[in-house]
């Protein structure tokens, strides 16, 4: 007879991207760091991750982040990300939702008002700021990864679909980022499926002719992630917004604003100037109305693994409401 698995779960999404918290009922994981541990889950114990996303416990669009003890000192938690797509190193609303998680949960104790804390993610430390009033979390910013341009306008031919441009951004994981309206999509709710289509084409696409690497953190698996951007239309002399769809598996589309395609299309947005001054970006995403998540440009700059024209990488930070 098996024995009986017990986890202690808790539910909370982030502009509709659901995260199931595991906060209880895992055996101390083999490895010195959280990306470590993060391996050892992915090449050797892969099923706790098929276990809560597929049914019928879960859903592919839903996301599973498993609390672990922090090996970085400045951390109060460790948390490895699950998708259906695999382990990616960091998602900004997995950590809105895990830094959730550990006020509700009682690791880190509420206090009213703002209130900091560090959590370790597989791509390393993650500096949080959590608003509590009466008692309820209701918003987490969270730091998001040095954001840079890997490649700028390449084309490849796409059978179906013809010769596409795209440029590929590192945020978090990589991105292939495609204008929505030279593929003849506007972003409205009813391109869902076809939008899923298109994308999966193209991302199938790329990772047949080439591979990537981030400049520090090395091999972060292929790229899975494709990034639809609509137009952009400027509000003010430092603000702008424009629509977006963020595919992130075959036949799902993100149904947040996406942290990190944001924070990708943010990083191309710099790359061109277009971006040099803003501060305040608001994406609208096609599938769910969702939570409206700034990506704020920060003054941070850092090196970049390759590009033919120099470019900084940019430090974006992510903010967001939640529930639990």
């Amino acid at each position: 007879m098996r024995p009986e698995l017990k986890l202690q779960l808790m539910d909370t999404h982030a502009g509709g991207d659901v995260s199931r918290i595991v906060t209880g009922g895992i055996c101390p994981l083999p490895g010195d760091t959280v990306r470590a541990q993060m391996e050892y889950l992915r090449d050797k114990a892969d099923g706790l991750r098929t276990l809560l996303l597929e049914e019928p416990y879960g859903i592919p669009e839903m996301s599973v982040d498993l609390l672990v003890p922090p090996t970085d000192p400045e951390a109060v938690a460790g948390y490895i990300i699950m998708e259906v797509m695999g382990y990616p190193i960091y998602s900004g609303s997995n950590t809105i939702c895990t830094a959730t998680a550990v006020l509700e949960s009682g690791i880190v104790a509420k206090r009213e008002g703002w209130q900091s804390f560090a959590l370790e993610a597989p791509a390393g430390l993650v500096h949080i700021d959590a608003l509590v009033r009466d008692g309820v979390v209701e918003a987490i910013t969270c730091g998001g990864l040095p954001s840079y341009i890997d490649t700028y306008q390449a084309s490849i031919h796409v059978p179906s679909i013809g010769d596409v441009s795209y440029s590929v951004a590192y945020s978090g994981g990589f991105y292939a980022l495609v204008d929505a309206t030279s593929l003849g999509f506007s972003l409205t709710l009813d391109e869902e499926r076809k939008l899923s289509e298109c994308a999966y084409q193209i991302v199938e696409a790329i990772q047949a002719e080439r591979g990537f690497s981030h400049y520090t953190l090395g091999d972060v698996g292929p790229l899975p992630f494709l990034h639809f951007m609509g137009p952009v239309e400027q509000l003010s002399d430092h603000s702008y917004r424009s629509r977006s769809a963020t595919y992130v598996h075959p036949g799902v589309i993100c149904r947040s604003t996406t942290g990190t395609g944001t924070s990708a299309r943010l990083a191309l947005m710099n790359y061109e100037a277009k971006s040099a001054r803003a501060t305040d970006w608001r994406p609208s995403p096609c599938v769910k109305p969702g939570l409206s998540v700034n990506s704020l440009a920060c003054a941070r700059k850092g090196n970049i693994r390759w590009s033919r024209i120099p470019s900084p990488a940019r430090a974006t930070c992510l903010t967001g409401r939640i529930s639990s």
